[in-house]
């Protein structure tokens, strides 16, 4: 394996884990620009890399910059929302999800999606 770098890509709205310019994970998020929501949404790491700390260090760095950015952070991925329980240092930056923020998220994801 060599050097893994994590990234922010804002064009795709995720953060993303490389292996030597491939991209082997990912943790999607969509901006509520509004009220300085950032919710994610899901995270996944490809099978071949799990068990390495790699979710972790993605989760570590999308929060991070999330918290630098000024922006709160709505886990709704339960990846995210039990990293946050760990890491409990994160709280005066963490929004629960509520109805608005779900209906907002579904929308978000059906229009994505075309349905």
């Amino acid at each position: 394996m060599s050097p893994i770098i994590i990234r922010q890509n804002p064009e795709r709205s995720r953060f993303e884990v490389l292996d030597a310019g491939t991209v082997i994970g990912r943790a999607y998020y969509v901006d509520r620009e509004d009220d300085g929501l950032r919710i994610f949404y899901h995270t996944v790491i490809d099978d071949e890399y799990s068990g390495r700390g790699l979710a972790g260090r993605l989760a570590a760095q999308a929060l991070n910059e999330t918290v630098a950015a000024g922006l709160t952070i709505v886990p709704v991925c339960p990846y995210i929302k039990k990293y946050l329980e760990k890491h409990p240092g994160y709280s005066a930056n963490v929004k629960r999800p509520n109805p608005a923020i779900r209906e907002f998220l579904g929308g978000y994801l059906a229009q994505r999606t075309g349905r």
